[in-house]
């Protein structure tokens, strides 16, 4: 597959805004897909990456979904991951016969899009670098993290070697693995320890710092570190987070260890909050839950494992949704109880 094939990034949003406007200002064909019409048009005059990694405006071809014409052979997927179903109903007419998918999501959301395409046209992307949807055509990107693109059967093609280099023109670093399913589950129990943190308003780096927390958060990983050793997957550690800590023959010291480390890789962010906070106190609308640690508990329960910090963690996060429960120390509190 050729590196200049255009890229359809399909969702504007933190992930797929931040990797269009790179590729857009290095001259790669890119065309960006978002439902919300005046986040198209500012794209289109010029979307806006703030924060201390780099600053600039570049404008990006962009389309709603409803006025995007012809097909593509690169579509990265980047919604959120409640909304994969909608974005596949979508995108599916303009995906080429000989096309594929890149899943730059949270969660396993491979599974989904590999169910409704085919595996063979599914591939891998981790990414952890922090960034936020701030405005229409406004970008926050805090600091850089990992960012992995791999195959779901661990091969290395023609197209994932061009993904790889069209990776590489946002963050230089960017790994191409023949294990992107480890990643991902890494992904996942940073996620669960995250879920946590949006339960307080306390920063990511004042809840990881806090002594009196850190069992909660050893709970919440080590719960999915164990559904993903039933899934015979070997979780990959990235920018802190280390999943041997969390194993089932791990010592708290490790995991202590592991969540300092993860305090001070968020010290150093412009982002203090995670998206998950700010769907929930700032735009005010459902997080990723089900489809991430909802996941993740549905998967146990298959496997006769026993999760409760997690499903209380998605009780709690469904109460601040429907307005049962604010974010609070109290709130936070209430998961300590069932871990």
């Amino acid at each position: 597959m050729a590196t200049d094939d255009p890229i359809l990034v399909w969702g504007g949003g933190a992930i797929g805004g931040t990797l269009a406007a790179w590729w857009a200002r290095a001259g790669l064909p890119v065309t960006l897909v978002d439902i919300d019409a005046a986040h198209v048009a500012a794209c289109r005059s010029g979307l806006r990456v703030q924060g201390p990694v780099d600053a600039f405006t570049v404008p990006v071809a962009a389309a709603t979904p409803d006025t995007l014409r012809g097909q593509y052979r690169r579509i990265v997927l980047a919604v959120k991951a409640q909304h994969t179903e909608s974005a596949l109903d979508a995108l599916t007419p303009h995906l080429a016969e000989d096309g594929f998918v890149l899943s730059a999501q949270n969660g396993l959301n491979e599974h989904r899009i590999a169910a409704r395409i085919g595996a063979d046209r599914t591939i891998g992307c981790f990414v952890n670098f922090g960034a936020d949807w701030q405005a229409p055509g406004e970008i926050l990107l805090g600091n850089r993290g990992a960012v992995v693109v791999g195959e779901l059967d661990g091969l290395v093609r023609e197209r994932t070697l061009a993904l790889h280099q069209a990776l590489r023109v946002y963050e230089p670093e960017a790994v191409l693995t023949d294990n992107i399913w480890g990643y991902l589950w890494g992904k996942l129990a940073y996620g669960a320890m995250l879920f946590a943190t949006a339960l307080t308003t306390d920063s990511m780096t004042a809840n990881f710092a806090d002594a009196d927390r850190t069992r909660v958060f050893e709970a919440v990983a080590r719960e999915v570190m164990k559904v993903a050793s039933a899934e015979g997957v070997t979780p990959i550690g990235f920018n802190g987070f280390d999943p041997t800590a969390f194993m089932a023959d791990a010592s708290p010291a490790a995991a202590r260890a592991s969540i300092a480390a993860l305090a001070e890789f968020n010290r150093h962010t412009a982002k203090t909050h995670s998206g998950i906070y700010r769907d929930l106190a700032v735009r005010r609308r459902r997080t990723e839950v089900d489809a991430q640690i909802g996941d993740v508990v549905t998967r146990a329960r298959a496997a006769g494992i026993q999760t409760p910090a997690l499903a209380r963690l998605v009780e709690l996060i469904h109460d601040i949704e429907d307005g049962r429960r604010v974010q609070s120390t109290a709130t936070f509190h209430a998961l300590a109880a069932a871990c």
